[in-house]
């Protein structure tokens, strides 16, 4: 059975948050075509989780067998968030893009996933990449939008694109491949004019196209 995991974190809600629309016109897609799929929802939009302090680093750089209570405690959630990521053939990320980058809630998420002996293992015998994923074999499936345009690369404001980048050089943490990283983006915004209407349409067609291509892959 295939798992789907969709991640919120547009701080939007549904009537006004594009990117949320563009998550459940994915999730709806591919559950018509593969109805035996399993879909866990996390939404860190509405939802968020605390930002990782010390106490959270002590715990997870802490051996497994000398952890004291507390520590267990702490890291939780962050197992229960990492859990889901392992459970999932297809991550589904509704990712805007705030100030040129991620939201807060979404670093968050990422920041709780990334942990020591969970999903990367470092060992300086390996030289000047001591960083190992142990995840591996996930599709992700980026579903943006963007105040301005011109984000993509050879773009009028690429060099301003801290969101794609970002979650690229992150997605080894959830088992993903730079290859398999799919993104659609909702550009113009802020426009409001007939080119975002255009975009809208490209990108739920995309949307659309990218759902039930991994449904029937899936079955």
């Amino acid at each position: 059975m295939t798992t789907l995991l969709r991640i919120d974190a547009s701080a939007q809600m549904e009537e006004r948050s594009l990117t949320r629309k563009l998550t459940t016109m994915f999730t709806t897609e591919f559950l018509q075509a593969n109805p035996s799929a399993k879909v866990i929802i996390r939404d860190v939009g509405q939802y968020p989780v605390p930002a990782i302090d010390h106490p959270f680093i002590h715990a997870a750089f802490t051996p497994l067998n000398a952890r004291e209570d507390w520590m267990a405690e702490r890291l939780l959630l962050s197992n229960t968030l990492i859990d889901e990521v392992e459970a999932a053939d297809i991550i589904v990320l509704g990712a805007p893009m705030y100030n040129y980058g991620m939201p807060a809630a979404l670093k968050g998420w990422i920041d709780q996933i990334a942990r020591i002996g969970r999903t990367f293992s470092f060992n300086l015998e390996r030289g000047d990449v001591p960083i190992e994923p142990i995840l591996k074999g996930k599709h992700l499936v980026v579903l943006s939008s963007r105040g301005e345009f011109g984000f993509e690369h050879g773009g009028p404001r690429a060099h301003m694109n801290a969101l794609d980048p970002a979650i690229a050089a992150c997605a080894h943490y959830f088992g993903v491949d730079a290859s398999d990283i799919h993104t659609v983006a909702i550009e113009y915004q802020e426009f409001k004019d007939a080119r975002h209407d255009r975009s809208v349409i490209a990108a739920e067609r995309t949307t659309r196209e990218l759902a039930l291509r991994f449904a029937k892959t899936a079955r």
